[in-house]
């Protein structure tokens, strides 16, 4: 297929965080991990033949740090690559000071697992539209899917000789065994967006769908249906859960009623989830959408 998963031993561990080599004669790596992971992921990279100057493209998702954290460091130790991010991303990765001060205000005390972003010269960067095409070979390139909800900045990438669809966290997360999670952090959740963003991914009738926590998704049709009723079950919950109560502890019952996330995923999957704090984070990013929505007049239901 010539897609191959990269797992970045996100923390040390196994199986949560997932690049994608896609080769070719101008071969990508799409995502990176954390800071924290990039000597993990050169070693994995040269194991696979890639040398220093072989790797052709560093493509990300978006620019949450578990995605696009080593970029600065893998750009310095493939020194052809050229970075490919959204273009609300761009500015971030050659100047991260902002990013990295949101990133840790957002992680609290499990920031300095992840590290930090060094910045990444601002030539080397291509700020990519929506259609945007990454030339693999003369029959493959990864194109551009504009895939919000999850972040502003983010993307979905069809890679064209299989079919294929990198969806970074566009679907949600599946991690070891446990059924398709959200994954919704502050600030950018966007439910009407999200759900646009799946109808756009659809579309493509994607062969396989690699999420970045962590790889095959399983059958696209059927995660695909799963990730859409997933962005209604968080709307509803957090439209009842703030006009209920008008905290992230009333959306994050309302959340917990409509999903409860222990029976969902699983003892691995959830103990993992709750020591990465994202079943708590994803309580957050409902509540400040619910409370944007509330706020504006308008109904979080339909937005």
């Amino acid at each position: 297929m010539g897609i191959e998963v990269v797992d970045t031993r996100m923390w040390g561990w196994e199986g949560v965080t997932s690049a994608y080599l896609v080769r070719g004669e101008a071969p990508a790596i799409v995502d990176t991990g954390p800071q924290t992971s990039a000597a993990a992921v050169r070693r994995a990279l040269a194991d696979r033949g890639i040398g220093p100057g072989d790797l052709a493209w560093i493509v990300l998702t978006h620019i949450h740090l578990d995605h696009c954290g080593a970029s600065g460091q893998l750009a310095r130790s493939f020194p052809g690559a050229r970075v490919v991010v959204h273009p609300r991303g761009a500015r971030h990765i050659a100047k991260p000071e902002r990013l990295i001060a949101g990133s840790a205000a957002v992680y609290g005390a499990q920031f300095p697992r992840y590290g930090g972003l060094d910045p990444v010269p601002a030539e080397r960067i291509d700020a990519a539209e929506d259609g945007h095409r990454v030339r693999i070979g003369p029959q493959r390139e990864l194109v551009a899917i504009e895939a919000p909800g999850h972040a502003r900045h983010q993307h979905a990438f069809l890679d064209t000789a299989t079919g294929a669809v990198l969806a970074g966290d566009a679907l949600g997360v599946r991690l070891q065994g446990g059924d398709l999670f959200p994954a919704l952090p502050p600030p950018d959740v966007d439910m009407q967006a999200g759900r646009a963003s799946v109808a756009a991914i659809a579309t493509r009738d994607p062969t396989v769908l690699g999420l970045g926590h962590f790889g095959d998704a399983g059958d696209p049709a059927e995660v695909l249906g799963q990730a859409d009723a997933l962005w209604a079950v968080m709307a509803d919950a957090g439209r009842s859960g703030w006009r209920r109560g008008g905290s992230v502890a009333a959306v994050g019952e309302a959340v917990e009623a409509a999903w409860p996330a222990a029976a969902r995923l699983g003892p691995r999957a959830h103990a993992t989830l709750t020591e990465l704090t994202w079943i708590e984070a994803t309580a957050k990013g409902v509540a400040r959408w619910a409370e944007q929505r509330e706020r504006d007049g308008g109904d979080p239901s339909s937005r």
